[in-house]
């Protein structure tokens, strides 16, 4: 049997699975995909509303992930980068805290900046540097513990872990108290250090369409959930029977392998919302921080500070809630904009859109970075991918499918016997 005639699918258009989808086409095989929804991302999508690209959340490319640099053409997604460093906002002013050694104009605002202690800015030099001489794979062997523990245990002051850390990293771990993983933390201030946080000129859905242009044999099946996945045979929520040799699941599993539902996923979840604005009051490449415990709102951005303006005057702003709450739609915009105006001095002109993402990022523990390709397999035709299965990054969602893919060609090419691939199956 020819290569491109086995029956492989994929389940799951996000990130995971177009990678899994490329590293099988690149071995030979013509893939199908099936996605529950009209386009591929999953998480990583851009709309375009009234001239301004706007993300499905507000998400950032770190240029240093390796997949990323493995996968992706940066040229291509003309990379806007952020400066290494944040502007806080407290007491009514905005103060800067960033890398100097990065950045040069970084240095004056970051020693004038009241953002905790002379020793506290010291001690971030001196983990920039233990971080650049440790390894990713280091890195993940260590012991785990909280990120706010690792931060008290580092010897930063609860002055600057409020001000600083906890806003921050609430804005990429999603959750207000650093219980993520100290090993999450140090990967991604690694990161971070190595690299830019930077954003596709056109929006990070710019990354989902570069991946789909590089797949030349796989076939999509758009708007089909699926509902169970078994040994050979994948069945939709409509009753459909399809056939398959191999089958990836780049979703969670629980919804639909029948004896992992005691295993699902907690997910972490978090607001977005869009608002247009006369101007702009960061006039830097930075993402704005509000270290207030009774604030809904974490960080708030400009993205047309990076990308083109193409609304003569106006500005785009993004606010991200990580905060729970039980308020409506017209309630939250409302607290919000009072917020913008109380803590920022941001006078919205109109809202745009909200996005409630609900499934934002895994809430796992014992994170890993790597996966041999013989741990995502399920059972002898059934293969897993996704970030959950690593660490809850792009990253992770990376490798995890390209891990799944090996997994697959490996048992094809490497003397699995499944009785019922025969040619008359075809």
């Amino acid at each position: 049997m020819k290569k491109s005639e086995y029956k492989v699918h994929i389940v799951g258009a996000g990130i995971s699975g177009l990678i899994a989808a490329q590293v099988l086409e690149k071995s030979g095989y013509h893939p199908v995909i099936i996605e529950s929804e009209d386009s591929c991302g999953g998480r990583v999508k851009t709309d375009q509303i009234g001239g301004y690209a706007i993300d499905h959340g507000f998400q950032v490319l770190l240029t240093s992930y390796p997949a990323a640099k493995q996968y992706l053409d940066f040229n291509r997604l003309a990379l806007q980068e952020f400066l290494p460093g944040a502007t806080i906002f407290e007491d009514g002013k905005q103060k800067i805290i960033g890398d100097p050694l990065r950045d040069l104009s970084l240095l004056w605002p970051t020693i004038t900046a009241n953002i905790g202690s002379f020793s506290d800015k010291r001690k971030i030099l001196k983990l920039n540097q233990i971080l650049k001489k440790t390894t990713i794979h280091e890195i993940f062997e260590e012991r785990e513990q909280t990120t706010v523990s690792f931060l008290e245990d580092f010897g930063f002051s609860n002055k600057i872990i409020h001000q600083f850390f906890k806003p921050f990293f609430t804005g990429i771990f999603l959750e207000e108290n650093l219980q993520t993983s100290s090993r999450m933390f140090k990967f991604v201030y690694k990161m971070f250090g190595d690299g830019n946080a930077a954003i596709p000129k056109l929006g990070i859905g710019e990354i989902t369409n570069q991946l789909v242009s590089a797949l030349d044999h796989t076939s999509f099946i758009y708007n089909t959930r699926v509902e169970k996945v078994a040994e050979g045979t994948i069945l939709t929520t409509e009753g459909k029977e399809i056939e398959s040799h191999f089958t990836i699941i780049a979703t969670e599993p629980s919804f639909v392998i029948p004896n992992l539902k005691n295993q699902q996923i907690t997910w972490k979840s978090c607001d977005t919302l869009y608002f247009e604005t006369k101007d702009r009051v960061i006039h830097k490449p930075l993402i704005g921080l509000i270290p207030h415990k009774e604030t809904l709102i974490n960080n708030i951005c400009y993205p047309t500070v990076l990308q083109p303006n193409t609304i003569s005057g106006k500005e785009l702003l993004s606010v991200t809630v990580v905060r729970s709450h039980n308020l409506s739609e017209t309630e939250l915009i409302a607290k919000v904009t009072a917020e913008l105006a109380e803590h920022c001095s941001i006078q919205v002109d109109r809202f745009i859109k909200r996005y409630d993402i609900s499934h934002a990022l895994p809430d796992i523990t014992n994170l890993q970075y790597e996966m041999l390709p013989s741990e995502t397999r399920l059972t002898p035709t059934i293969f897993i991918a996704g970030d959950q299965q690593l660490n809850g990054s792009l990253n992770a969602a990376m490798i995890s499918g390209e891990r799944a893919a090996m997994g697959v060609i490996d048992a094809l090419e490497n003397g699995i016997v499944i009785e019922e691939l025969t040619s008359d199956s075809i």
